[in-house]
Parts: structure tokens; sequence; C-alpha cells
């Protein structure tokens, strides 16, 4: 529920998050994780820390295996993406929400957005939203589909399989685990190979020809993609945690907000 900041006029509302406990040797667990609530203003900074900053309500957040290597302590910190989470911020991975406020050119308030550095809550300050993509959202595809098809999952079956395995005519197609976010979707690209040269990072400028491949393969059929929605960001723990002990099928998602 949102309200009014009296000092300086300028509304303020909840703010859920996850945070990680303390840092993960073992198999993770739901206590490893907790919920805590917070407040945030909804609207940019003006000084120079909301600089090209954009204020991002999440809408679903993307369960995936790299997030527990991000539980570990002191990860090298040359690949932020990869790094090992503060614990005094919330963790930090893919998934998709609607821009509430913005000092980035490149957004406004109102577009649909994805990337990799949403947090874990229900509103997230980027301060360089260099790595979010803009979401050119139809209602024939869902838009959880961004925290997976047609997200970094997706892109990643994609590049690996035309571009590291270089399939031709003929060859076999082994998949250890086809039933995840990845695995499910090798298969099926490997009956409807084209040849294309990608890398996953390296190549993010290339998304939108990624969209060109698979958008009407979904729209046509030629790609079943199957989920598994848990509701509510207070899920969001025990949802993660599942990942390594299969008890999702499908993609698992946390939808945060409605739409």
């Amino acid at each position: 529920m949102a309200s009014t900041d009296h000092g300086g006029g300028e509304e303020v509302t909840r703010n859920k998050q996850v945070f990680l406990d303390d840092y993960v040797s073992g198999f993770p667990e739901e206590s490893n994780l907790y919920l805590t609530t917070s407040s945030i203003k909804l609207k940019v900074p003006e000084d120079q820390s909301g600089k090209d900053a954009v204020l991002v309500k999440n809408l679903y957040l993307s369960c995936d295996p790299f997030m527990r290597g991000r539980m570990q302590r002191d990860l090298p910190p040359d690949r932020p993406e990869l790094s090992s989470y503060s614990l005094g911020s919330p963790i930090v991975g893919f998934g998709v929400g609607r821009v509430v406020d913005s000092r980035h050119s490149d957004f406004k308030k109102g577009d649909l957005v994805w990337g990799s550095t949403i947090g874990w809550e229900e509103y997230s300050l980027i301060p360089n939203p260099e790595d979010l993509f803009k979401i050119n959202h139809t209602d024939d595809i869902p838009l959880s589909y961004y925290t997976g098809i047609l997200g970094m999952p997706g892109m990643t079956a994609y590049f690996c399989f035309f571009d590291i395995g270089s399939p031709k005519e003929g060859d076999r197609v082994y998949v250890s685990a086809a039933s995840g976010a990845i695995g499910q979707l090798v298969g099926q690209f490997a009956k409807l190979i084209r040849m294309e040269g990608f890398a996953v990072y390296e190549h993010y400028h290339r998304y939108s020809k990624f969209l060109d491949f698979v958008l009407p393969c979904i729209k046509e059929g030629k790609i079943v993609y199957v989920e598994d929605i848990t509701e509510g960001l207070e899920s969001g723990p025990a949802a993660l945690v599942g990942l390594f002990s299969g008890r999702n099928v499908g993609k698992q998602v946390v939808k945060v907000a409605q739409e």
C-alpha cells in the first residue's frame, strides 16, 4: 500500500525483499534466505546517484541454478553478474518488470523490461540499466516467458546448441536434463535445426535476431514451453531451493505482482 512522504512530498510504498542470511557451503535450504520489508520512494533520486537509473516494479522473478553459486563466499568480482551476493542487499537474478520511473533516455514509465539486474524484491532501483531489454509485449505470449524461453534460458539453449554444438543433419542430440528451463528447449531446437552462430553474453546485441527465430515458433506451436509458477515473493525461497531437489517441472518462476 502506498503512502505519502510528507517530508518530501514523494510517494512511498512497502518493498518486500529476499535476503541471504549467510553464505552457503553445501546444499541450500530455505533457512538460508529470509523475507524482510522496507520502504521505497516511487521516484528515481534526482541527485547524481539517480543519473540514468530506472525504478522497476517486479512482476516475475526467475529461479536459476547459477544463483546457488552466488550464495558462496568470496567469488571473484571480475564478473559482477556471477559474484557473491551481498548479505546486506536483496539477492539478484533475472526477472521481468514494469518501469515506474526513469532518468534513462532509453526507458520511460510503463515500459516492460527483462534483465539480469532485478533484485528479489517488489521494487528495484537499477542504477545502470544497460543490461535491461525492453519487451514489445503482445497478449498471445505470456509475459512470464521472458524469464525463460524468451530470456536468458532460451538464449542459452539456442546459442549453445547452434554455436557451441554446431549440429549437422544426421547428428544425434543427447540432453541429460530435459525437463528444466533450458533442457526442454534443446531437443525442440534440434528438430527445427537451422545454422546460426551466437554466444550468450557477448551477443546480447543480437537479441532481436533470436526473437525473430523463436517467437514464430511459439506462435505456430512448433515449440511447447512448460512453466512452474509460484505465487508471491514470500514463496520465492522455497521455489528457488526446490530447483536443487527436482521439485519443479519446467521453468521455475515466481510471480511477484499482477501485470
